[in-house]
């Protein structure tokens, strides 16, 4: 099997599935309908594209770093409305993606040179570091990929003090974990997800190389 890797990385990220207007929520990882929507930002698509091809990939996400919930006022002065905005602080992920070959090298390619700009979760949330990992696209299933590859983090103190880090993966069989972010349709007033499964398994610090997360490798940079 194959499996595109990615990474999500920013001050502030936003993964909400359950927000009505005054309340909009984040996960405490990246979502399956948010995830989708990056890609199809990367690829060009529009609003009213299928997304079935992409829907279908297997996801699985591993945290790299725990973000810290954070709450934002919006005030809406014409309404006399006050909404609350959750947002995650200094949050990194490593997304993994399994499926057609063909569709992650696309979709890899993507990435590299994207269509429009890329966001996690809301327009707001600007990606500190590309999406896209040189290395990213890898001949492995998913869990092997996702335990494999490399730390994002850059600081080795930080490194040596994480015991294990949590694994979420979707399981539609077994999965104890529901979340209604499996998407249908991104368009306008025609929005719809289903419910989706996952299950949570905490897994041992993968190897420290800072260099694992960098958008382009030396020899890209034609430095020898």
């Amino acid at each position: 099997m194959s499996t595109l890797l990615l990474q999500c990385v920013a001050p502030l990220q936003s993964w909400g599935t359950q927000s009505e207007y005054i309340v909009r929520d984040t996960g405490r990882e990246p979502s399956k309908s948010g995830i989708v929507g990056l890609l199809c930002a990367a690829l060009g698509r529009e609003r009213t594209a299928s997304v079935d091809d992409l829907a279908l990939l297997n996801m699985g996400v591993r945290v790299d770093r725990e973000g810290k919930i954070l709450r934002d006022y919006h005030t809406v002065f014409e309404r006399k409305v006050v909404s609350h905005r959750y947002y995650l602080s200094d949050a990194i992920f490593l997304v993994g993606l399994e499926g057609d070959k063909d569709l992650l090298a696309q979709l890899h390619i993507a990435l590299k040179h994207s269509h429009w700009n890329l966001f996690l979760g809301r327009k707001s949330c600007v990606p500190s570091r590309p999406p896209y990992l040189v290395h990213g696209l890898i001949e492995k299933p998913l869990l092997t990929a996702l335990r494999e590859y490399p730390w994002l983090g850059q600081n080795k103190h930080e490194h040596d003090a994480i015991q294990s880090m949590r694994l979420v993966y979707e399981d539609n069989e077994k999965g104890n974990e529901f979340h209604r972010d499996h998407p249908i349709s991104f368009a306008r007033n025609q929005r719809l997800y289903h419910p989706r499964r996952t299950m949570t398994i905490f897994i041992p610090r993968p190897e420290f190389n800072p260099q694992a997360s960098y958008p382009l490798l030396q020899a890209e940079r034609g430095i020898t």
